[in-house]
């Protein structure tokens, strides 16, 4: 009896901590990009499973509202090549922001086949069959680097405890009010609400709602 009652005092504990991280969460530096009412956030690790299976249905989300996507990097440290590829990915931002979308996607598509002994070449030959080199030194300066780090600055500053993290972001005009996407099931019936708050046109979301 003792034994059920500690067992169930440390379920009742976790459950507690949750509950006072979730309170505590400060999402108030999340914003739309400007001339947007509404916006999809996501805090992603390209090496992480969960943020492969949300990434194409966020990008097909933002085109089928109409609305942006605004991707931010949340490489785990106990991840070995996560870093690595999205550093890669700032690259080819930098040539064209749909480069970069295109490389991401790849990576999630990918993640089995990757390790960090193979990221390099594997990079290599994507960029080669894009028609862009990737440079010998992608980062001389550590600028890319540095944007990375600001987003998991970002990112721990919420602070977050899992990848992915889905953030529907309304521009209300009184500031943002954010709502969390935690079950990606409910991603669209949640668009649905959040754009009718926002008063936006809700021809653009038709199809999506009958996903």
């Amino acid at each position: 009896m003792k034994r059920f009652s500690l067992v169930h005092f440390a379920v009742a504990l976790a459950l507690l901590l949750a509950t006072t991280l979730a309170w505590s969460a400060d999402t108030s530096m999340l914003k739309a990009p400007k001339g947007s009412k509404v916006a999809i956030i996501v805090f992603e690790d390209l090496e992480c499973p969960q943020c492969a299976r949300a990434a194409p249905l966020l990008h097909e989300a933002s085109k089928k509202y109409g609305i942006p996507l605004v991707q931010y990097d949340f490489p785990l440290r106990q991840h070995p090549w996560s870093l690595d590829a999205a550093i890669n990915a700032r690259y080819f931002d930098t040539i064209s922001l749909k480069l970069g979308d295109d490389y991401r996607l790849w990576v999630f598509q990918n993640q089995n086949y990757i390790t960090k002994a193979s990221l390099r070449n594997m990079t290599e030959k994507w960029a080669e069959d894009h028609k862009v080199t990737l440079p010998f030194v992608v980062d001389p300066q550590g600028q890319l680097a540095a944007k990375v780090e600001a987003d998991r600055s970002l990112g721990m500053r919420i602070p977050l405890d899992h990848t992915p993290t889905i953030y529907i972001v309304n521009e209300t005009g009184h500031g943002a009010s954010v709502t969390e996407v935690s079950d990606l099931t409910q991603l669209y019936s949640t668009l649905d609400t959040v754009m009718k708050e926002a008063g936006t046109s809700t021809q653009a979301h038709k199809t999506a709602s009958t996903h």
